[in-house]
């Protein structure tokens, strides 16, 4: 997907942007953000952390360091001088835009009643549609990982990724693909035809 800049034609249209803030600062920044009154995105997942006398079940960040802010650019030096926030993503001099398609697709898996995690960035594979429940119409790569499959979403710009566990039966090939068959083959779907990509080097 293509990067966006934010230019004179989105200076009063709000566009989504990525903060890169201090380290373990993301929901801090995220809350002063909110009490400025701007839109902020914050996609959390659970992970249970164990210690040698305790576990516990913990909210993170998906994309660690990150924050997602919608505004436009008379906010821009609002949005900087936050605690905690480094810096806006930018190409240049300009600030770099994140797709809506991207922030939307990311909001209903993390809004969704799906198992979700972060995942090593993936940028070729077979591409494929949800058919049905709260994420159709969604696009994403389709991997397998031991008995389970993923459909991972992607923020270009971040070079992140994020898995979520989906039914292969709740999905179809993208344009290009000309049947399920050609996505799957003839054998059962519980038989594995997708490998997770190794991590980027």
């Amino acid at each position: 997907m293509p990067l966006t800049i934010a230019n004179a034609e989105t200076v009063d249209r709000p566009v989504w942007w990525a903060l890169y803030t201090r380290h373990q600062h993301e929901k801090a920044v995220a809350e002063m953000l909110l009490c400025k009154g701007l839109e902020v995105f914050l996609p959390l997942h659970e992970s249970m952390r164990r210690w040698k006398d305790r576990q516990k079940l913990l909210s993170l960040p998906l994309f660690p360091g990150y924050v997602f802010v919608q505004g436009n650019l008379s906010r821009r030096l609002q949005v900087l001088t936050t605690p905690g926030v480094h810096m806006i993503l930018s190409r240049g001099e300009q600030i770099a835009v994140v797709p809506d398609d991207e922030i939307l697709a990311i909001r209903r898996a993390v809004e969704g009643s799906y198992r979700i995690e972060p995942h090593p960035f993936l940028k070729c594979g077979e591409r494929v549609r949800v058919t049905r429940g709260s994420l159709e119409g969604v696009e994403g790569i389709l991997v397998r990982k031991k008995n389970l499959y993923r459909l991972v979403l992607s923020v270009d710009m971040l070079a992140r990724s994020v898995g979520v566990e989906v039914d292969a039966s709740d999905v179809e090939p993208v344009a290009g693909e000309s049947s399920r068959e050609a996505l799957f083959g003839r054998a059962p779907v519980g038989e594995e035809r997708f490998k997770e990509a190794p991590p980027p080097a």
